[in-house]
């Protein structure tokens, strides 16, 4: 089953400060095992809201607005796509991300497990193992 795991911005994030050597290099090291073992697929780090925008269509109307946006603890600061057997495998992946972070000194970090549609092990209307 392929899930996505998703990193929460913190306020560092937003303000363009980006991650420590530490961090970066935690990251690289788990990544490279995961790519080893077959079960990443992607990874990648996503830019502060201020170089971004959100497109909304509503009542036939198309709008679009720059950032930075306020609602920053709502926002992906990073993400990973992985490809594991079970829900239950994916929460220990997550957990390995979230320790290198820990490991790197993030003080705080939420994240996100979900489990992606399109893959032949997550039908719609059934719940992931």
């Amino acid at each position: 089953m392929q899930f996505m795991m998703i990193v929460k911005a913190d306020k560092d994030y937003e303000a363009g400060i980006p991650p420590s050597p530490e961090l970066i290099a935690n990251i690289g090291r788990l990544s490279e095992e995961m790519i080893k073992a077959g079960i990443l697929l992607q990874t990648g780090g996503l830019q502060p809201t201020a170089n971004g925008m959100r497109l909304s269509y509503a009542g036939g109307k198309r709008v679009v607005v720059d950032g930075p946006f306020a609602e920053a603890k709502e926002v992906i600061g990073g993400y990973a796509v992985v490809e594991v057997p079970s829900k239950a495998d994916a929460l220990v992946l997550a957990h390995r991300f979230a320790q290198a972070h820990v490991d790197a000194g993030v003080d705080e970090i939420h994240m996100e497990i979900r489990p992606m549609w399109g893959d032949p092990g997550c039908n719609p209307g059934s719940r992931p193992s």
